[in-house]
Parts: C-alpha cells; structure tokens; sequence
C-alpha cells in the first residue's frame, strides 16, 4: 500500500508542480520555498500512512495546490499584492554610497554583501555605482562606468547577427531538420567532412554556426581536429586582393588601368570595412 501510494503521490506531485511551475531553488522567494516544503511534508505524510484518511490528505494537497496558484495570479494583478506575498527590491548601494540603514532594514551584514559582491566578481565596494537585493535573495550589481567591462559596443565596433548553432551529427547520426533548418544537405556535410578525412560514423557531435562553419567532436579524444579556419581565409583573400589592385593601380602607366583599378580597390574596401565583423569574430 506504500508503494502504491508513493508512485501515485510522485504522479501527482510531478504534475502538480508542472502545472505550479516551480522555479529552481537559487530562485524561490521565500512564499515559494514554504509552500514547496508544505507540498512535500504532506506528500510523504499521505505516503508514509501518517495521514490514514487518503481522502483528507488528498485534500489538504488539493487545497495547498490550488491556493497558491490563486496567489500567483493575484500577484500577477497586483503589485502591491506582489510585493506584500514575494517581496520587493531594496536598494543596498546607490550612487557609489552604501546605505547601512537599508542593510538593517533586510537583516544583512556587511559581510553579508560583501559575499555576495564577490559572487558577482566585484572585490572592491567602491566599484559599485548600484546594487539592489532582489526578493530572491540574489543581489545584482551594475558597476561604475570606468569599472564595467569594455565591450564592442563601447567601442564603436560594429558586430554582425549571430543565430543559435544547430547539430546535426549526434551520436554517429546525421540529424536531417536541422541541416534543412540552415539550408544545408547531407551532400554539403558529407564534403565537409571528406576535407577533414573523417567518416560519419566517427562523429561524436557536430554543429554548424550561423557562418556556415562545421564544428566536430569524435569518439576518439585523442585526435586532434583543425579548428575552421573559413571567415578568416575569406577575410585574408579579400585583404590581398584589396591590396593587389592597390599595387596595380600604383603600378601601371595607362590612365585607363589605373582608374579601372583605382575603382576596383575603393569596392573592394567598402566590402572589406562591411564584412570584416562578420569575418573577424
């Protein structure tokens, strides 16, 4: 009877949770976390016996299923609501200065914070220009502007789209939708693979980049496979071409070729200056 009813309380509680939509545990607020303890104390209660009347033990979990997703739904209406069931932010560092009166206020210690800054890579407090402590306990960071990472947009460096890349060898198999997804075929993969003298069956895994490049992992660990090496040849074909009609159009005494080549070279730059953050990344 045990068994009977531990498999069927998993059923349920598996289904229950799907439909409740639990979040991971570095994420619960702290209404989430008693409810998912209340949820399991009376499952293994119904399980163990400890609760004899099924009925009533289905429903107390019945009534704990229901009412906090009635919770959800009131939050989701009312942030008031909201902030009075999960929680609201508090502000802990603001403009560069530490409020020890909001640290009290959420019963935090200064080392406390100081742990969590350094979960987020920030070993000097005075780096922070702002810090919230979010209802689920996490505190974000947003660093001050000489302190945040230099990134290509602060930079001025246009960077092209990048798409999610797609597998199509997997465990030795060759996966047809996704290669159809990229417009590729089995006769693109198949030539792909014959320039690195490696059979299908021999593949691990393998995905192909928004590029168009092929990416490998074999069975055997201890061959060693050269990297794709395509944007950057293309890049260093278009290089050398620019700089070759440069060369010519130096080079030659006709006017005609000159201007001919002159123009070739001005193109040839522009597709370079447009290309290259797509073929430098």
């Amino acid at each position: 009877m045990i068994i009977l009813r531990s498999v069927g309380l998993l059923a349920l509680l598996l289904l229950i949770i799907r439909i409740m939509g639990i979040r991971q545990a570095s994420r619960m607020t702290l209404f989430d976390f008693v409810w998912s303890v209340v949820l399991g104390v009376t499952v293994a209660s119904i399980g163990l016996n400890i609760i004899d009347n099924l009925l009533l033990g289905l429903t107390v979990l019945l009534v704990w299923s229901l009412l906090p997703a009635l919770v959800h739904i009131l939050a989701l209406k009312s942030k008031k609501f909201r902030e009075i069931v999960h929680g609201k932010e508090t502000v802990l560092i603001n403009n560069g200065k530490l409020l020890e009166d909001k640290l009290t206020q959420v019963r935090l210690t200064s080392e406390d914070l100081l742990s969590q800054l350094r979960k987020k890579s920030v070993f000097n407090f005075a780096d922070v220009e702002f810090a919230v402590l979010e209802p689920d306990g996490e505190v974000s960071v947003l660093l001050k502007k000489d302190k945040q990472p230099v990134s290509a947009k602060t930079m001025g460096i246009a960077m092209g789209q990048e798409t999610s890349p797609q597998t199509v060898i997997l465990d030795g198999i060759i996966l047809n939708e996704p290669l159809a997804s990229m417009g590729l075929n089995k006769s693109w993969l198949a030539a792909e693979l014959d320039k690195l003298g490696v059979a299908t069956e021999n593949v691990f895994m393998a995905q192909v980049d928004s590029y168009g490049q092929l990416y490998l992992d074999l069975f055997d660990d201890a061959i060693n496979l050269p990297q794709p090496k395509t944007k950057e040849l293309v890049f260093v074909n278009l290089k050398k071409c620019l700089a070759d009609c440069e060369l010519y159009a130096l080079g030659t005494n006709d006017s005609k070729a000159r201007s001919m080549f002159s123009e070739a070279a001005d193109t040839l730059g522009s597709v370079v200056m447009d290309l290259e953050p797509w073929l430098k990344k």
